[in-house]
């Protein structure tokens, strides 16, 4: 299988980013916003399945062949539900980028200094798509960021 793994990594950094997102966030909202991003990858034919991702410690997941998005339900009470799907929502918008394999949308947006020592783990290509993702997922406007690069890069 395909997929495109956040892994360990990922899982501390959605802990850590999703905690700095979450002080004083209204968790209704993040849920408001949550569905909104949710219907919006649907409407791109994409599939949002909250259950836990098929690899273990991912609190999501993308699978680029089956267009398929995994959000394990803690992230709901951790409250980080709304960056961990931010976050892949990117990957999907990638996907559509590059048609049958993710590419870097190139949005000329500098990763801020807290998102670093996350994508830095990566290699080569990946890291690319990686800081694009965390970068997309800590910015005030990170929902309507999203949406938007799906409006304009899926058919």
């Amino acid at each position: 299988m395909n997929y495109h793994l956040m892994g360990i990594y990922y899982t501390i950094a959605a802990v850590f980013l999703g905690m700095q997102l979450a002080t004083g966030e209204n968790l209704a909202a993040a849920d408001t916003d949550f569905i909104q991003l949710q219907k919006a990858l649907e409407k791109h034919n994409f599939i949002v399945k909250i259950s836990p991702p098929p690899v273990r410690g991912a609190y999501g997941l993308f699978d680029s062949k089956t267009r398929i998005i995994w959000i394990h339900p803690l992230v709901f009470d951790l409250g980080i539900a709304r960056p961990t799907l931010i976050h892949e929502a990117v990957h999907a918008a990638q996907l559509c980028h590059g048609g049958k394999t993710v590419k870097a949308l190139n949005l000329g947006i500098e990763p801020p200094a807290m998102t670093r020592r996350f994508f830095m783990n990566y290699e080569g290509f990946s890291r690319q798509i990686e800081a694009e993702a965390y970068t997309v997922q800590v910015q005030p406007d990170g929902l309507n960021l999203v949406i938007s690069l799906l409006q304009k890069y899926c058919p």
